[in-house]
């Protein structure tokens, strides 16, 4: 099967485990209530149980719990787990949090719905899609969520900022259905965007959501690299400032399809 792109190899995903990206990820814009529920509609099959890999934090997770039979929260990250359990939810009697890869862990299945919440581009995707297929129901989907946000003024200054200072020199852009698909690893069957809502937040805010990108580590970063990223920031941000805030116009995408037994060789 053709290879990964090199920016999304273990060594990178790796950057998730480190204590500051789980201590600053909920910094990020949280999905909308519209995106959960097409997650719960998604599920048509008995038993009512999800597995949510890559969960981190368990953004995805703890929104879904009181929704369904049993979510199963997996990740690698001890760091993500530890702060997912102590954010509300954290703790409900439907969540299950399991510490380790997906594609090592003992699973309880069959699953009515996988979900992976800006997390199944760090996977072995040649091993966790023909996984999928085998521990669905009949009917299940494989439901790929995403967070985005429509144009800012900042976006290409921001840019060239990450590109400058990430510790992931080999990103390129892709388009995770896309390089799916081609391996004949998975089926799109559909798409469901929610509405742009607005997402007020204070620049200091806004920086720790960016530390917590992969690539922007602070424990990976060096110690003068990321004060003078901060600073670079600031000074960009400062004009759309309004009230100390930022305002963003954020959505979420949520594309679900069948999972394949097999790939095919390329």
């Amino acid at each position: 099967m053709k290879p990964k792109p090199g920016h999304l190899g273990l060594k990178y995903a790796e950057q998730f485990k480190d204590s500051s990206i789980a201590e600053a990820y909920h910094h990020r814009s949280p999905y909308a209530d519209e995106a959960i529920h097409k997650l719960v509609e998604l599920i048509t099959d008995e038993p009512r149980t999800v597995l949510d890999v890559g969960c981190g934090t368990g953004d995805l997770a703890r929104r879904l719990a009181g929704l369904v039979e049993r979510v199963d929260a997996v990740d690698f990250s001890q760091a993500m787990l530890n702060e997912g359990r102590a954010l509300p939810g954290g703790d409900h009697p439907h969540l299950r949090w399991i510490y380790g890869r997906v594609e090592e862990v003992e699973l309880q299945p069959p699953y009515g719905l996988v979900t992976a919440g800006e997390s199944l581009h760090w996977m072995e995707w040649g091993v966790v899609l023909p996984l999928f297929h085998r521990i669905l129901t009949s009917h299940g989907y494989l439901a790929i969520v995403e967070r985005g946000h429509e144009p800012a003024p900042w976006n290409q200054g921001l840019g060239a900022l990450i590109q400058r200072f990430s510790t992931n020199k080999e990103y390129r852009p892709y388009n995770l259905v896309e390089e799916l698909e081609e391996r004949h690893l998975f089926q799109k069957q559909g798409s469901f965007r929610t509405r742009s809502s607005v997402f007020v937040q204070s620049i200091e805010d806004y920086i720790h959501s960016l530390h917590s990108r992969n690539g922007l580590s602070r424990e990976r970063m060096d110690k003068a690299a990321t004060q003078t990223f901060d600073a670079e920031v600031r000074k960009l941000l400062t004009p759309f400032l309004q009230d100390d805030n930022l305002t963003l116009s954020v959505f979420d995408e949520v594309v679900w399809g069948i999972t394949l037994a097999c790939s095919l060789s390329l």
